[in-house]
């Protein structure tokens, strides 16, 4: 028997005024599982539509067999549902720690539990040695891991990621590939968001590839790095496989 759907997105779609940008056709994502998107104008869009930013103008989204089509972002975050943000979002003048205690504090009103939460969790991500600076202090990759870990002090079943990996060098995207791996294996369902091919690949078992907005190929990693369209996208025509799989 398949597993349930712990995301489910149909059709769904934002209009601001005559322009749309996004029109997601049916996708699911399964409790444990990763889903990358790769490529394509419309992903942030449809972050902000499911992490209750701003609600669709049609379509529906269902997390966790409920339909949270419209809801507010605090009643999203509070059914378990987490995101980063393209360009970083922190607290500069709060120090690393109280930042992670920020997103503790949307799972309890105990200080000294979202304290202990906090320090757990910057010690997986590896930012305990800047627990007690500014957030303003931070460099730009140590400000995507502290807007990671104060994510995960939400404690999510789903933890939406996007482009984590803008801005890093490669050293430092391997550091972020690796802890996506952990997040992943200590059971946090990850949704990607990312143009770099080689980082979605590695922690994704299911890929979704949007161009303009429109989604041309879905399936496997494997499956993907094959598809013609997706090729061409990349890429240009010219590099489309021929009839026998040849590219070139």
């Amino acid at each position: 028997m398949a597993m349930a759907a712990l995301l489910e997105l149909d059709a769904v779609t934002k209009r601001f005024g005559g322009l749309r940008r996004t029109g997601m056709s049916p996708s699911r994502l399964r409790k444990g599982a990763s889903l990358g998107w790769p490529n394509g104008a419309g992903k942030t869009t449809l972050f902000n539509c499911i992490s209750g930013f701003f609600p669709p103008t049609s379509g529906r989204i269902r997390f966790a067999g409920q339909d949270i089509t419209g809801w507010p972002a605090e009643r999203v975050l509070q059914a378990g549902l987490a995101r980063t943000f393209q360009v970083v979002r922190t607290f500069p003048d709060m120090t690393v720690l109280d930042n992670v205690m920020v997103g503790a504090f949307a799972q309890t009103h105990r200080a000294a539990t979202a304290r202990a939460r906090a320090e757990e969790l910057l010690s997986l991500t590896g930012l305990t040695h800047r627990a007690r600076i500014l957030g303003a202090s931070l460099t730009i990759a140590e400000k995507k891991r502290l807007e990671l870990t104060r994510a995960l002090a939400t404690e999510p079943r789903l933890l939406m990621l996007d482009e984590v990996m803008a801005g890093l060098n490669p050293t430092e995207r391997a550091h972020a590939v690796a802890l996506i791996r952990t997040i992943r294996e200590r059971g946090t369902t990850i949704l990607l968001v990312e143009h770099v091919m080689e980082v979605v690949m590695p922690v994704s078992d299911h890929v979704v590839v949007l161009d303009s907005g429109r989604k041309i190929a879905e399936g496997p990693p494997a499956a993907i790095a094959r598809n013609p369209d997706v090729v061409a996208a990349y890429l240009g025509e010219k590099y489309r496989p021929s009839a026998e799989g040849d590219v070139g």
